[in-house]
């Protein structure tokens, strides 16, 4: 493969995360797509390292992979008290800060 064709791919697989972040109401699903937004963003931080031929690329995903697991942790755990707290994880019925 190509680097275009690459880029093609995590650009596709971006813009389904971002459809996903904006079109769906359960956070469970809103993170799932934050993080097929981050996987896209090291997939071309991985094709353009190769593309330049040294490692920076794939540092970077090292990055992009420790913020991914801290959002993952940090989003569990706001999900799981949200949920014991409002017993759903509908985001339009979430008014927390309004009150």
């Amino acid at each position: 493969m190509t680097v275009g064709h690459v880029v093609v791919l995590a650009g596709t697989l971006f813009t389904i995360g971002m459809l996903g972040v904006l079109s769906r109401r359960n956070i469970l699903i809103v993170l799932l797509s934050l993080e097929l937004m981050l996987n896209s963003a090291a997939l071309a931080f991985c094709a353009f390292g190769d593309m330049a031929g040294n490692l920076d690329g794939q540092i970077m995903v090292f990055f992009v992979i420790v913020v991914a697991a801290a959002e993952v942790a940090i989003g569990l755990a706001i999900v799981i008290a949200l949920f014991r707290l409002r017993v759903t994880v509908d985001t339009d019925r979430v008014d927390l800060l309004k009150q």
